[in-house]
């Protein structure tokens, strides 16, 4: 599961290094360290009939295009790769394709010990961004007729450095796979988990755990935790 990440690199820097389109304008955002569903985060999207990569803001938790309403815009903050062809919500992302890549510079996850949950930071181990294989969809309000864009995290299973803390972990793609993983017919080929070996994690403070608290300290490793740490509500996803 992916439920927490960051985003620290500025916009212009994760636009150069992914390819997005120079000219565009880019969202105005100060680093993130602590983005939580239901919040903005920066996207990275192909745009079909420009033939070109754009950087957006969208909001994380997907809306299906056919959903009444919103009321489940939290819930579906991952999907499960393995059977992202086929679920009613996210099949149509997939084929058509609305695929897109989120820069994230680390995530978190909490590590369940003998007396509570550990909060730990995962990322790579060179210090660069990661590139997150996501789905988004585009919602219209009937009542407003404005456009709400949302997005998801595809999961797959852990490798063995993220093992003994969850069962599952964000995909995430190697530089030279976003472009078939953007426009490709089906490219879920791509989905697999990113070598232990390139990662690396480390505990943080239990502070990570409260949405409210979003600043650079979040990811200082710590040391001497005390046991039980908390962590966050529980998120529903598919997998």
């Amino acid at each position: 599961m992916c439920g927490r990440f960051a985003q620290t690199t500025p916009p212009r820097a994760f636009a150069e290094r992914y390819g997005v389109d120079p000219v565009l304008a880019l969202p105005n955002v100060p680093a993130r360290y602590n983005i939580a569903p239901t919040q903005d985060a920066l996207v990275i999207r192909h745009n079909p009939e420009e033939e070109r990569r754009e950087l957006s803001l969208l909001r994380w938790g997907l809306v299906p295009s056919f959903a009444a309403d919103t009321a489940r815009a939290g819930s579906l903050i991952n999907a499960r790769s393995e059977s992202v062809a086929e679920k009613a919500s996210f099949k149509a992302a997939w084929f058509k394709p609305r695929r897109c890549v989120v820069p994230a510079d680390a995530f978190y996850e909490w590590q369940q010990g003998a007396g509570g949950k550990t909060p730990h930071a995962i990322a790579r181990a060179d210090g660069t961004p990661m590139a997150f294989a996501g789905l988004w969809e585009g919602w219209k309000d009937p009542a407003s007729g404005q456009w709400l864009r949302t997005f998801t995290l595809l999961t797959t299973t852990a490798n063995d450095l993220l093992r003994p803390l969850h069962e599952r972990m964000p995909v995430i793609l190697d530089e030279d796979d976003i472009a078939p993983y953007l426009t490709a017919p089906d490219p879920r080929d791509l989905l697999r988990p990113y070598p232990a070996e390139a990662m690396r994690l480390w505990p943080v403070s239990a502070r990570v755990s409260a949405v409210r608290n979003d600043d650079a300290d979040l990811l200082v490793e710590v040391t001497g935790l005390p046991a039980g740490s908390p962590s966050p509500v529980a998120q529903p996803s598919l997998f």
